[in-house]
């Protein structure tokens, strides 16, 4: 780890960390937090798929929908009207919706080739805006003269690194220049995050062989052919599974960082709060 103990943690000019865990637990409430300081510049990482490397593909997408309503297709075509996404750190919508779910086209589905294409689209990004981070490191100390950075990760980076691999290159850029941290929910918390995903299905990155069965699985369970599957139900049903999928892969990653529970991030009101966190955590995985 880069920071070696407590203290050099404590003592640092310069304060690096990556966030990550399952969504909801607390990450982008912490970078929110730290950027609001002043002191810290805020990497999303899910922004940044959204707008560098998916931002064409989003906005094709919007252009494919609106030239289906002549009113639109005649302005486009006329270069009338402008049709762009408007992601934001608090709202990756645009990003979300054109992963979009697979199953029946009648109920807003896509057939599974075209999901898993885009799924492979948002693979590439994700690992393309990890490996970014460096350069964001340099950016914000260079043009903000900002001291301290903090990468707010997207649930999925599990899916797209090699956890056990020592020399995964993901992995191996981050630790470099950052701390490791996982924000550790616990039984309450993955059962809230499936109740509150029920309520609200949206569309997620999937590691590729776990997608694969979890399709075929689910269509030999309900008797269903592809264009009969309902694409919110689908996606019910794999999100747990996709948790626990995600569980150990998040531990492995752990191991070259350090853990804090969900519980002591929602204590934290401030920039000192998070560096005794930190500081505990490096502490504890000291002893």
């Amino acid at each position: 780890m880069i920071y070696r103990s407590a203290e050099e943690w404590r003592a640092a000019p310069s304060r690096r960390v990556v966030l990550f865990g399952m969504s909801g637990l607390g990450k982008t409430y912490l970078a929110t937090m730290l950027r609001e300081t002043g002191a810290w510049f805020h990497y999303s990482v899910d922004y940044r798929i959204g707008t560098r490397y998916m931002g064409e593909y989003i906005a094709d997408n919007f252009k494919r929908e609106a030239m289906k309503v002549p009113f639109l297709r005649d302005l486009l075509m006329s270069d009338s009207v402008y049709i762009a996404s408007n992601i934001t750190f608090d709202n990756l919508a645009p990003l979300s919706t054109y992963l979009g779910k697979p199953g029946s086209r009648s109920r807003g589905g896509l057939e599974f080739d075209d999901y898993c294409q885009r799924q492979n689209q948002h693979r590439r990004a994700e690992i393309a805006s990890l490996l970014d981070t460096r350069h964001f490191m340099d950016r914000a100390q260079d043009i903000y003269g900002l001291p301290h950075f903090v990468c707010d990760s997207g649930g999925s980076i599990c899916e797209v690194v090699d956890p056990q691999d020592p020399e995964d290159p993901v992995l191996a850029a981050l630790e470099r220049d950052l701390l490791l941290v996982w924000i550790k929910g616990s039984g309450a918390h993955t059962a809230e995050l499936v109740r509150r995903f029920d309520r609200a299905p949206k569309p997620m990155y999937y590691q590729p062989q776990f997608l694969e069965q979890a399709w075929v699985a689910y269509r030999v369970e309900k008797g269903l052919e592809p264009s009969q599957v309902n694409p919110d139900d689908f996606i019910r049903w794999t999100y747990a599974r996709a948790l626990a999928h995600r569980q150990p892969r998040y531990e492995a990653m752990a191991r070259r960082g350090v853990t804090v529970t969900a519980e002591e991030v929602s204590q934290i009101r401030g920039p000192d709060d998070f560096a005794d966190l930190i500081a505990r955590a490096i502490a504890r995985k000291d002893d």
